[in-house]
């Protein structure tokens, strides 16, 4: 049976304490951050780490991220704090950005993926620091959806995959920021982005100086994954996702152009672009801003897989700030189908 705890006016000390009592038993609990929701575990627990792989589907070579709420406890995780990571956290931190540093003896490998090296984080959202602060627990958390498929920007994405499997969903109401941290490894010099997610490379280079762009960011294949989302396939839903990118103008012409053709082929078809209606089965406005379009991105995923659409024509757009991690995801999604016009 899955306890839902509703939140949605902030946090409620009483019911945080449940939720609590489930991380401390080794129980599986989902919360919200300001990402996305996370499916967590006590981090120093192996079983209930394992846990978190086998509801997902996860391959166990996908790394976890640890969850805290002080920044003293990334002494508790790593082997060694560099000045970098000193300089990121009191910057950054509580916010989206994760960072990979040597593990330390107390992790598990089950949370770390059978690596050397940890990815830690602090969350910038009162329920998820709470549930981390009354647990006394680190909290691993990956994106709490089923391995592979869009992730969860509500309570309700949690339940579509969860309800029934998990003892625990705290539902906070719609994620802020809608993808996923950051992620940079200070293991290597110079620095490396293994992810890109909410917080911008471009500010975070203003800290650290210059930082190499993993070739997983753009899609080439890795045999070993030391961040989520760098291996395996991600963010999918059912229906085919297509992503047409280049010149807006070009961009929507040619959606509608194909929207014609895939109808003319029997397919039920759904589009995700900013403005512009289009005469298609499905269609979801993804809005105009970067913030907006990251926000609504794995919703639309969601709602229009949930329409029955065989395809989905998604409106790409450029590669700075938030649209890099858009962008990633999006073509993570449609396994790298890209028409460029």
């Amino acid at each position: 049976m899955t306890i839902v705890i509703n939140m949605r006016e902030g946090v409620d000390w009483e019911k945080i304490k449940i939720a609590a009592r489930f991380i401390r038993e080794g129980k599986l609990v989902a919360f919200p951050t300001e990402t996305v929701y996370g499916l967590g575990a006590d981090a120093l627990n192996e079983n209930a780490v394992k846990r978190i792989f086998e509801a997902k589907g996860r391959p166990p070579d996908n790394p976890l991220i640890i969850h805290i709420a002080e920044f003293d406890q990334v002494y508790e995780l790593a082997r060694e704090v560099p000045e970098k990571a000193k300089m990121l956290a009191e910057k950054f931190w509580p916010g989206p950005l994760t960072i990979v540093l040597p593990k330390g003896d107390k992790v598990p490998y089950a949370t770390t993926g059978g690596l050397e090296t940890v990815a830690i984080r602090m969350p910038a959202h009162e329920i998820a620091l709470a549930l981390i602060k009354t647990s006394k627990r680190p909290i691993a958390a990956p994106s709490a959806n089923i391995s592979g498929k869009p992730s969860p920007t509500l309570a309700e994405h949690v339940a579509d995959d969860f309800y029934g499997r998990i003892e625990c969903i705290i539902d906070g109401g719609e994620t802020k920021i809608g993808v996923e941290s950051t992620v940079i490894d200070l293991t290597t010099e110079p620095p490396m982005l293994l992810r890109p997610g909410g917080l911008p490379l471009e500010e975070i280079e203003r800290v650290i100086g210059k930082i190499k762009i993993h070739p997983a960011v753009k899609g080439k294949p890795v045999k070993l994954a030391k961040a989520p989302g760098m291996k395996y396939k991600h963010y999918a839903p059912e229906a085919q996702v297509i992503v047409i990118e280049g010149e807006r103008k070009r961009v929507k012409e040619k959606i509608k152009e194909l929207v014609k053709e895939y109808k003319a082929q029997g397919m039920k078809v759904g589009v995700m672009a900013t403005g512009d209606f289009y005469e298609a089965d499905a269609y979801f406005n993804i809005g105009e801003s970067e913030e907006e379009i990251a926000r609504n991105l794995f919703k639309a995923l969601r709602e229009l897989d949930k329409s029955g659409v065989d395809i989905i024509l998604a409106e790409g757009i450029e590669e700075r700030g938030l649209g890099l991690a858009v962008m990633n995801r999006l073509k993570k999604a449609a396994g790298y189908r890209v028409i460029r016009v």
